[in-house]
C-alpha cells in the first residue's frame, strides 16, 4: 500500500466533500429527511458520500470501504479497512453551527493509523502524516498543493486545571457528573470528531464520551489523536479502542493526553 498516496487522496476527497457540503450550507433549503433510526440526513450527507465512495472504490479498490450512509457496507466483517463519515455532525449542519467535519480514515488490524479531519466551515484540517505524527494544514486547501502546515502534538496536562471538552449535542447529565470527578479549570463543547483535534492540538487535554457513537464516528479524529500522542480507551477496559467490532458500534470512550489521571470508578 502506497500510504502517501492514499494521505494524499483522503485529503484531496475530504476536500471536495466539503466544497460540496458548504454547496448546500448556504442554501435555504438543506434538504433534511429522517433515516430509519429516525437521525437526520441531509442531501449534504448524501452527496458528500458518493463523492468519497467513488474516490476511494477507484483508486483503491482492493480495500474493503465502510460507509455510514451506505448500509450494505455495516455487515462486513474486516479488521483492514477504509471507513467514512462523509459528515459527522449533522445536527450541527443543520442548526448552522459550523461544528460539522469530513472524515476518512485508514484502520488495519483493529488500529485507526491514517485519518483525515476537514471542517469546511471552520476552515480547519487536521491529518495523520504519511512517515507519522499529526498535521494541522494552514491554507486556502488547493486540492493538488498541499498548504503550510503545523506539527500536533497533546498537551502536558495539569490534572489540577484540566480543560474538558464535551459534546455539543449529545451532552447530558451522565457525562457531566463524570466531569466532576475532575478538577476543571475549563469545559468547552464542541461538535463532531472535532473535539479529538482538539486534545490533538493541546487545546484541550481530556474528551470523554458516555454514549453510544459508531466507529464511523471516531476513527479519523482517533487516528489523528493517536499520531499526536494521544490515546483513545474503552472506558469499561481501560485499553485502547478497537476497530472492526459487530455492526461497527463502539461502547463509551475517553480520549485524553497521556497524563490525565483517569478517575476511578
Amino acid at each position: 500500500m502506497d500510504r502517501k498516496a492514499l494521505l494524499s487522496a483522503m485529503r484531496r476527497l475530504s476536500i471536495e466533500a466539503g466544497n460540496s457540503i458548504m454547496e448546500v450550507y448556504r442554501r435555504e433549503d438543506l434538504g433534511v429527511r429522517s433515516k430509519s433510526d429516525a437521525s437526520p440526513v441531509t442531501e449534504a450527507d448524501e452527496a458528500a458520500d458518493r463523492l468519497i465512495s467513488a474516490g476511494l472504490s477507484k483508486e483503491f479498490p482492493n480495500l474493503p470501504l465502510v460507509t455510514e450512509e451506505q448500509a450494505a457496507t455495516h455487515n462486513l466483517d474486516v479488521t483492514t479497512f477504509l471507513i467514512v463519515d462523509p459528515l459527522d455532525g449533522t445536527k450541527e449542519f443543520i442548526k448552522r453551527r459550523g461544528d460539522f467535519t469530513v472524515n476518512i480514515a485508514l484502520v488495519e488490524d483493529g488500529v485507526p493509523t491514517l485519518g483525515v479531519v476537514y471542517a469546511p466551515a471552520k476552515e480547519r484540517l487536521f491529518m495523520t502524516a504519511a512517515e507519522g505524527g499529526a498535521l494541522e494544514e494552514v491554507g486556502a486547501f488547493d486540492l493538488d498543493e498541499p498548504g503550510r502546515t503545523v506539527a500536533l502534538h497533546v498537551s502536558e496536562p495539569d490534572n489540577d486545571a484540566l480543560r474538558v471538552v464535551a459534546s455539543k449535542s449529545h451532552r447530558d447529565q451522565a457525562t457531566d457528573d463524570y466531569i466532576s470527578l475532575y478538577r476543571v479549570a475549563d469545559a468547552v463543547s464542541a461538535g463532531s470528531s472535532l473535539k479529538f483535534c482538539l486534545v490533538a492540538s493541546a487545546e484541550a487535554d481530556f474528551y470523554p464520551r458516555l454514549g453510544p457513537t459508531m466507529e464511523w464516528d471516531t476513527a479519523a479524529g482517533h487516528a489523528v489523536l493517536r499520531a499526536a500522542g494521544g490515546e483513545v480507551f474503552d472506558r469499561e477496559t481501560r485499553r485502547p479502542l478497537r476497530y472492526g467490532k459487530p455492526g461497527f458500534r463502539n461502547g463509551h470512550f475517553l480520549a485524553f493526553a497521556p497524563g490525565v489521571e483517569l478517575a476511578a470508578e
